[in-house]
């Protein structure tokens, strides 16, 4: 994939199955979600069905705001691969990193990169909601970022 100057963050770093399941399923969600409303429902689904109403709608309104915060006030547009692809982003590098260390509760690193992402003074605002988005996704007993490869159908998409 070749990466123009303004699309740098889609730069090829590695491969999801590099990353362990909360980086893989961070990346994945944030690739669904911007996949627009039929990938989104499949996203509340998930949650719901593996947390229960309460406990899913309380992470995935932890990862709409997430989302809708570094959009609103990202310093640039997050840039992402398709759904399918095997690659690893730079930007979803970023943001995978960030959600594990937020869910990890490594709160003065988890705003170091949280300031990467948007303006400073709404960097605590998303690492709170990324330590809570974090934790649900370490509730829902998720599979390895391999399994989630090998039960995928193979794509003729590239990127």
């Amino acid at each position: 994939m070749s990466a123009p100057l303004n699309k740098r963050g889609a730069t090829p770093v590695g491969f999801i199955t590099e990353l362990d399941r909360i980086e893989a399923a961070s990346v994945i969600y944030l690739r669904l979600w911007s996949d627009g409303t039929d990938a989104q429902a499949q996203v509340r689904n998930d949650f719901v069905t593996a947390l229960g109403h309460h406990r899913g709608a309380r992470a995935i309104q932890s990862f709409e705001q997430i989302c809708s915060l570094c959009s609103a006030h990202g310093r640039r547009p997050l840039m992402r691969h398709s759904v399918q692809c095997k690659c690893l982003g730079a930007d979803e590098s970023c943001f995978a990193n960030f959600i594990a260390t937020a869910s990890e509760g490594a709160q003065e690193d988890a705003m170091l990169i949280a300031t990467l992402l948007v303006r400073a003074d709404v960097a605590p605002l998303l690492a709170s909601c990324a330590f809570d988005f974090g934790l649900a996704l370490k509730r829902m007993r998720l599979g390895a970022p391999r399994d989630y490869a090998a039960v995928r159908p193979q794509s003729t998409i590239i990127h």
